[in-house]
């Protein structure tokens, strides 16, 4: 799609380059991240319609106000907890996601974290760095994947494919959801966040981050997970309780953790630096090249869509009549 006049679209943060190229031949890009940025999306708010952003920004209710003539926030991620619905609803804005395309990715990163935790791969890897391992150093024995049960929280496709690759290593599934669904035989279903933790041996958090799900993982659900239990979490750091899981990590009345995401992430709290049993990922769930490309193409189509004046294929919001 090329327009004689481009469309101005503010792009908060990089994406894939061969993406970013084609957002440059097919509209007039502000780049928020760059060291001009703020003032280059001042000075175009008045006319910028739509915004490219990541899951784990979003967008603020500030930038709302910011931007009259917004009608599209093209989310690069699935998660749509950082941008507010209610108000982009009233706006008549449509919020795209890129749903499906990243599940597989995301469902790999949990199981290496699974793996990685139990088979003490950090732990591993310190131990030979460091030279112990020559001096004599030895890497306690790890757990068996096999014959373990893996909870996972929130049985979506993020988790559906997750428990599928938990089975192929000889794992036993149990999970619980908000609505109800159609599980595969043989999968335990549990009726509360604590029953799960209580089920099973490692806690999979795969639900979405929203205020129904903030601080999901309590210090009761992490009792129940025992202290022989492992959570791993690829959703969003909202939904664990990380006062609760600090406390736990402290007092050992948890075996270990494997986070890709955290609380007011990139900067973490410093107490997660200091356990060996924690295994720790910079949001890493869909940072492979094939997604972040399949990614950058749903986002494409969203924008292309949205000035066409159509409805973008993957939006959250339904709105009454047509985007702006």
């Amino acid at each position: 799609m090329r327009h004689d006049v481009k469309h101005e679209i503010l792009l908060v943060e990089p994406m894939l380059t061969e993406i970013e190229e084609r957002l440059d031949a097919d509209y007039a890009v502000v780049r928020l991240f760059e060291p001009q940025g703020a003032t280059a999306a001042e000075a175009a708010a008045g006319r910028i319609r739509a915004v490219v952003t990541g899951g784990g920004t979003g967008l603020s209710a500030e930038w709302f106000d910011r931007l009259p003539q917004l009608g599209l926030v093209a989310i690069n991620g699935v998660g749509t907890d950082k941008v507010d619905l209610d108000l982009a609803r009233r706006r008549g804005v449509h919020v795209s996601t890129t749903p499906g395309v990243l599940t597989d990715d995301v469902a790999d990163l949990g199981m290496a974290l699974i793996l990685a935790v139990l088979r003490r791969l950090g732990e591993g890897d310190r131990l030979v760095r460091s030279r112990h391992w020559a001096q004599g150093g030895q890497l306690p024995l790890g757990s068996s994947l096999r014959g373990k049960r893996l909870g996972i929280l929130g049985l979506g496709q993020i988790g559906r494919a997750l428990a599928s690759r938990a089975e192929a290593f000889g794992m036993g599934i149990a999970y619980w959801n908000r609505s109800s669904v159609e599980a595969p035989a043989g999968y335990e279903k549990c009726q509360t966040s604590a029953a799960l933790a209580a089920e099973c041996d490692v806690l999979a958090v795969c639900v979405a981050g929203t205020a129904a799900t903030e601080n999901m993982v309590s210090s009761d659900v992490l009792a129940a997970l025992g202290k022989d239990g492992v959570l791993v979490n690829v959703a969003r750091g909202s939904v664990v309780d990380e006062d609760a899981l600090i406390a736990a990590l402290r007092a050992r009345s948890i075996a270990g953790a494997g986070l890709d995401v955290f609380v007011g992430e990139p900067k973490i709290r410093n107490e997660f630096l200091t356990f060996e049993n924690v295994l720790l990922m910079p949001h890493q769930g869909s940072a492979t090249v094939e997604t972040r490309r399949a990614m950058g193409e749903l986002v494409l189509a969203n924008l292309a869509a949205f000035f066409d004046g159509e409805t973008p294929p993957t939006s959250v919001i339904r709105l009454d009549g047509e985007a702006r």
